[in-house]
């Protein structure tokens, strides 16, 4: 073939440079991918420049390389799929070992975890020795797996955790069952926690639902399981399952709901027993008994399926638990209750046993307590716009017999009798008169009952009248504030604060023109215990419930000494005091009070725009007081303490000593001791002359009263002759 030469007979002409380079290196039809199929005749007629005639019906054919690409890419794709999917595997690997060990970080170290001791049961008594309130966890001792009937622990295996036996603290298997039901159902309708890790949450960790909680409660459940056997664990979990009522371990829940001991109880009742555990508050059989009982049917039924009972046992037991649940106590005992829990950490130190507290709690008075303020503020609150009530009663040498600290312990736990310091009021007179009459006065006293003005600051009676020249007796007994003021300013406002003082109140108190009339706040327990000397002849209190604290064993913790406090008032000063306060009662503001066939004494209060209702009283036997009032402070409706707050103690304290051998008060034991002391008593003084009267106002008529005779009040003398022949 001749160079140069085109097969069709054209000349070629010779290229030479990059154009020539670039047509070298151009792909012939050979040279491309597939092209060694190619038949010759079609590869003389391409080089030939020819085009190939198209074949009137083309067949199809297999592509083997085609394939060949087809079948090395998806080995590709395999391969990368694989490898980016180990890859991320890796990394979810050890994100879920840092967040593990981020969890772990959080616990104390695991060899400083214990299995903590159970919390302590306080055991509360009353006077008579029966079980007031309990705190802590209810008594209930804990119990060896093996001293309790075969079905009881079975019953909580059968409905909270089938697996027990079967896995290692967690059950990725239960887990994957509660997810699935709680998809289908689209809520949280199962759990997947076992025994082993609801026990680990009750013991180490807090109730709160979050990521961190669940991580840590798996840890610690694993680590259960190895630190412990299954019997140990399952037994653990039996003595601290919360099963509501305050009722913490089986024996306690056995005895606050069936009154016997978890070791006697029957199918039915455990069924009932291990079904609380789901929503101990709400299924709690004394609250819910209807939600109870059939949850306890689906447990039976767990019982069943398990093979653990057969159905005809499961059939039979249903609806059989017969209820016995234990009384704790009156509503309000609560109140007593928390303020013996205050107080018990001063009296025995911390607490890391069970004890039982011997108090001087009287069952039945505490119970016509709390009915005495629930049933005149049920009868009465919506009148007066009064929304509290608070009561404390003790004998005069302090021990509290019973104590309310508001209407509803379940509404509100806030303790008015112990915590809340309102203002007394009038109530807070006798320490402004006793005042008086230790520095030398008497009940028979004249001062001037009339409009004054202290430093722009105007003091008016409740009833906006004035009687001019008056006894201290009438002043008291009818609560002349003008009067209260005058002889606290005549005594030294400090010196009304320090008789206070030692007479029991320990709040703080502002010397000033106002303490006379209980501007400065206390609460009632104080102030009920600052009266008792008036009941006891002098003798100073210290207001208290517990006696003594013993452990189970009965080993004595605590045993309260008595008093140190000594006389806090001389004998004769108490007689006066009681004679007048007797008055209040008799023919003052609080009139209404009266106990048949017994002496007694006392004074109202109530404070500015009757915000504050009070009556404190007492016999030789028992002292009480009374607070009304609303928690905000606002005013009450023209509630007085002669009003409701007498009414509420006339009506407790006539229960009180109901059948109890009436005993005078102190004032009618002085016999001729005044006879002694009438020499060293200085007359009748006038009102100081720094405090001004208006012109005309001592010619105003003092209150006409037959047993009050003003001519004859000339000291000491006249008021003894006057208690021994005036009435």
């Amino acid at each position: 073939m001749a160079w140069g030469r085109k097969k069709s007979g054209g000349r070629i002409e010779p290229r030479f440079g990059l154009a020539a380079s670039l047509a070298a290196l151009r792909l012939g039809p050979g040279d491309r991918v597939g092209g060694g199929n190619a038949t010759p005749e079609r590869q003389n007629r391409q080089d030939a420049g020819g085009e190939e005639d198209a074949p009137a019906e083309r067949k199809p054919r297999v592509n083997r390389a085609s394939r060949k690409r087809k079948s090395s890419r998806t080995r590709g794709g395999l391969s990368r799929l694989f490898y980016w999917g180990t890859v991320l595997g890796l990394w979810a690997g050890i994100a879920a070992t840092g967040v593990l060990i981020w969890a772990g970080a959080h616990l104390p170290p695991i060899q400083s975890l214990e299995i903590p001791k159970r919390p302590p049961t306080i055991e509360i008594t009353g006077l008579d020795g029966s079980v007031l309130a309990m705190r802590g966890e209810m008594a209930g001792t804990n119990v060896a797996l093996k001293d309790l009937p075969p079905y009881l622990p079975k019953a909580f295996i059968a409905i909270e955790d089938r697996r027990f036996y079967s896995h290692y603290g967690v059950d990725p298997l239960g887990i994957l069952r509660a997810a699935v039901a709680n998809i289908l159902h689209r809520g949280v309708s199962q759990g997947g926690s076992t025994l082993t890790q609801q026990l680990a949450k009750n013991l180490f960790l807090t109730q709160e639902r979050t990521l961190l909680r669940k991580l840590q409660e798996v840890e610690l459940a694993i680590w259960l399981e190895r630190k412990h056997s299954k019997a140990e664990i399952l037994e653990l979990y039996l003595n601290r399952v919360y099963f509501g009522s305050g009722a913490y371990g089986v024996d306690a829940a056995a005895q606050r709901y069936f009154g016997k001991s978890a070791k006697n109880v029957t199918l039915a009742e455990a069924a009932m027993l291990a079904g609380l555990v789901k929503s101990p508050s709400r299924l709690a059989p004394n609250r819910n008994p209807e939600g109870a009982e059939k949850r306890a049917e689906l447990v039976l039924a767990a019982m069943a399926d398990a093979k653990f009972i057969s159905e005809a046992q499961a059939q039979a037991s249903i609806g059989q638990p017969s209820y016995h649940v234990k009384a704790a106590g009156a509503g309000t005992i609560n109140y007593v209750a928390d303020w013996i829990g205050e107080v018990l950490d001063d009296l025995v130190g911390q607490i890391d046993q069970d004890i039982v507290v011997e108090t001087t709690i009287d069952p039945k008075l505490q119970s016509v307590a709390e009915a005495a303020i629930i049933d005149e503020l049920a009868a009465k609150s919506v009148k007066f716009n009064v929304s509290q009530g608070a009561l404390v009663a003790m004998s005069p040498d302090g021990a509290v017999r019973a104590m309310v600290g508001g209407r509803n312990y379940a509404e509100s736990q806030y303790n008015r009798a112990v915590t809340a310091k309102r203002q007394p009021g009038s109530a807070f007179k006798p320490f402004v008169y006793l005042t008086a009459i230790e520095a030398g006065l008497t009940p028979e006293t004249i001062r001037q009952d009339a409009p004054l003005d202290v430093k722009g600051w105007k003091p008016e009676n409740y009833g906006h009248e004035y009687f001019g020249a008056v006894t201290l007796t009438q002043a008291l007994s009818m609560s002349l504030n003008t009067v209260a003021v005058r002889l606290g300013l005549e005594v030294g406002p400090k010196n009304v604060v320090r008789t206070a003082h030692r007479l029991g109140i320990s709040s703080k108190l502002d010397a000033n023109a106002s303490i006379a009339l209980g501007t400065s706040e206390v609460s009632l327990t104080e102030l009920v215990g600052a009266y008792a000397p008036f009941a006891n002849g002098g003798l100073g209190v210290s207001p208290h419930v517990v006696t003594k604290i013993r452990n189970l064993q009965g080993k004595l913790l605590y045993a309260r000494p008595d008093d140190q406090l000594g006389r806090v008032i001389e004998p004769r000063h108490v007689a006066m005091m009681n004679t007048m306060m007797q008055e209040t009662l008799i023919s003052g503001t609080a009139h209404k009070a009266e106990i048949p066939g017994w002496m007694a004494a006392g004074k109202t209060g109530t404070s500015q725009d009757f915000r504050d209702a009070w009556f404190i009283g007492y016999t030789a036997d028992l002292v009480s007081g009374v607070w009304l009032g609303n928690d905000d402070n606002s005013p009450t409706r023209k509630a007085t303490g002669g009003g409701l707050p007498v009414e509420v103690w006339s009506r407790f304290m006539k229960a009180a000593h109901q059948g109890v051998a009436a005993v005078p008060l102190p004032a009618s034991q002085a016999g001729g001791l005044f006879s002694k002391v009438a020499q060293a008593a200085p007359p009748a003084s006038a009102p100081p002359a720094s405090i001004a009267s208006p012109a005309g106002a001592a010619a105003r008529p003092a209150p006409t009263r037959a047993s009050v005779r003003p001519e004859a009040a000339s000291g000491l003398d006249g008021w003894l002759m006057q208690r021994l022949f005036g009435r």
